[in-house]
């Protein structure tokens, strides 16, 4: 694994700006693990992108800007020609084993800690441990608010659900570094601000149980539930990571605009705890907006770094960089099941980066110096920093 950057100062405080974003370590402030069994090249191309699975009508989902990505940037870390045509990738990726292309493909992204959502299918993929150990980094447990309300509403009753929530949600607190909320998906992003009342709490689970009972998936998709969960992660005081904008076609992209939650916002300005708008996609205006005008907002362009292609990903990095402070941008991969996402997002990272960065420096907006310590910040010190890593 190449050394990280603080055994490397002379390519951060020396050196051309592409050495230094090259050499600088990465935090991957959200993602998921990956798979451990061998993939033939269907289930594959089924974990490249948004896309549930290779179509009849679309063909291909190595025709994708993603899949060239792979071809282009993960053949060569498996001793490939860039370029090489899908079913060798996918022959030379068996030949090697699971282990060997995620160790090589894990550790070419240069990415120290990882921050990982065990909510999403947690039995078909890596630990959080599991995963950072390819890569010799480290890693942090995310945990998924609606997922320990499923958990709970199935083994408790109405009037008990909001305390053995809160319970449940306190223990996570102990080892955890941060909640999620996959609000967008269930209901959309336009949350009231209040904090429900136990009884309503009540009244809803009790509504939910009922639908359980009758034998609906234990799914939540009920709002007063929702807020509920999302002011006990406020009280427990960890940071709270919002899906926002791009995803699979499970969610409503009109209802996953950040704008929606302003008012959510200004309810939580002064409870101390950052907010995180995670990909953002096709909104990072939107976001890089909600993150100036509101002190506690984080912002990335994960997931869509890798899915866009290297011109588009400096195109989105940019805009996004338009109006955020440059103190509450983030680095993320989303990368779910496959090795070569981490990779793709980490290295497209770092390709859009250095011209937006050297643009700035070539028109004398930025110094030299300045340009070094905003590349350390969006890139590390501002995940470390908003999760408290470094305690």
């Amino acid at each position: 694994m190449a050394p990280f950057p603080d055994e490397m100062p002379w390519a951060l405080d020396g050196g051309s700006i592409a050495e230094a974003v090259a050499a600088v370590s990465l935090v991957d402030h959200h993602c998921h693990g990956v798979m451990r069994e061998p993939l033939d090249r269907a289930a594959f191309e089924s974990l490249l992108c948004e896309a549930a699975a290779p179509g009849p009508w679309h063909g291909s989902l190595f025709d994708t800007e993603i899949g060239f990505s792979v071809r282009r940037l993960c053949a060569p870390v498996l001793d490939m020609a860039p370029h090489s045509e899908p079913d060798e990738y996918i022959e030379r990726r068996n030949e090697l084993g699971v282990d060997e292309v995620t160790r090589r493909l894990m550790r070419a992204t240069g990415i120290s800690e990882f921050l990982v959502d065990t909510g999403f299918l947690p039995d078909q993929v890596t630990t959080p441990h599991g995963l950072a150990a390819y890569a010799g980094a480290r890693a942090y447990e995310v945990v998924r608010l609606e997922l320990v309300a499923e958990e709970v509403i199935a083994s408790h009753s109405a009037d008990t659900f909001a305390e053995a929530c809160r319970a449940s949600l306190a223990d996570a607190a102990r080892t955890a570094v941060a909640f999620k909320s996959i609000a967008a998906y269930r209901v959309g992003l336009g949350l009231a601000p209040e904090r429900p009342s136990d009884a309503a709490v009540s009244t809803a689970a009790a509504r939910w149980a009922a639908e359980f009972a009758a034998g609906k998936p234990i799914r939540l998709t009920d709002e007063t539930v929702i807020r509920f969960l999302i002011w006990t992660a406020v009280d427990l005081g960890l940071p709270i990571q919002f899906h926002v904008g791009y995803g699979d076609a499970d969610t409503d992209l009109a209802r996953g605009d950040p704008l929606l939650l302003m008012p959510l916002l200004r309810a939580t300005a002064d409870a101390g705890v950052p907010i995180m708008l995670l990909h953002n996609y096709p909104f990072q205006r939107h976001a890089g907006y909600l993150a100036q005008v509101f002190d506690h907002v984080f912002v990335d362009v994960g997931l869509a770094i890798q899915n866009v292609g290297r011109r588009g990903a400096t195109r989105i990095l940019a805009e996004l960089l338009e109006l955020a402070p440059f103190g509450s941008v983030l680095f993320s991969t989303d990368a779910f099941g496959l090795p070569e996402l981490y990779c793709v997002a980490a290295m497209q990272f770092r390709e859009a980066l250095v011209p937006v960065v050297e643009d700035r420096v070539a028109q004398g907006d930025w110094s030299e110096s300045d340009a070094r310590r905003i590349v350390r910040m969006i890139a590390s010190a501002n995940a470390r920093r908003a999760y408290r890593l470094d305690n």
